[in-house]
């Protein structure tokens, strides 16, 4: 069984419902279990600056599929979801990241794990640390906590979340 966590960020429309719908496909998923979610952070956007606010938040799953194939079911879930790449870092209804995969250096054409700038990136480091405080940096060995030491800026807890099933919104 392998360990994955997923970075998932929104900031168009009702970014809390994306959030919620993208966690729920996941859940659906075969072959992926939702085992822990993190609180949603509000976040302030990085690269391209001239947007709205994020809210971001950190998903484990447990599954026995590839971390290709955990790609695939990103990308296919952000599509599903109507995600539009206009421009690097810009506005999004959805975005799904893996960030770690086990404790796996993996350098593919289209895939990079761990995530290449997730140590950069106070929105993936608060999540993360608060579901794995411990957690370290697979290649470096640094503790993702010292990481975020100086990334707290612009990350602020949006919701807090009392377990996977409160976090979901039910399906009407």
């Amino acid at each position: 069984m392998n360990t994955a966590f997923l970075s998932l960020g929104s900031n168009v429309g009702d970014r809390f419902a994306m959030l919620q719908d993208a966690v729920r496909m996941l859940r659906h998923q075969e072959g992926v279990e939702v085992t822990r979610i993190s609180s949603v952070y509000e976040t302030d956007p990085v690269g391209y600056t001239e947007q709205a606010t994020f809210l971001n938040m950190v998903v484990e799953i447990m599954s026995e599929l590839s971390s290709e194939k955990i790609l695939s079911i990103c990308l296919e879930t952000e599509q599903s979801l109507g995600r539009i790449r206009e421009f690097r870092w810009g506005p999004r209804c959805i975005d799904l990241d893996i960030l770690l995969y086990n404790d796996e250096n993996i350098v593919l054409e289209k895939l990079i794990i761990p995530h290449p700038r997730m140590h950069e990136r106070g929105f993936v480091l608060v999540p993360l640390i608060e579901l794995v405080p411990d957690q370290v940096h697979p290649v470096t060995g640094v503790p993702f906590s010292d990481y975020a030491k100086g990334q707290k800026e612009g990350v602020h807890v949006w919701k807090t979340i009392d377990g996977v099933d409160a976090f979901v919104r039910s399906e009407s």
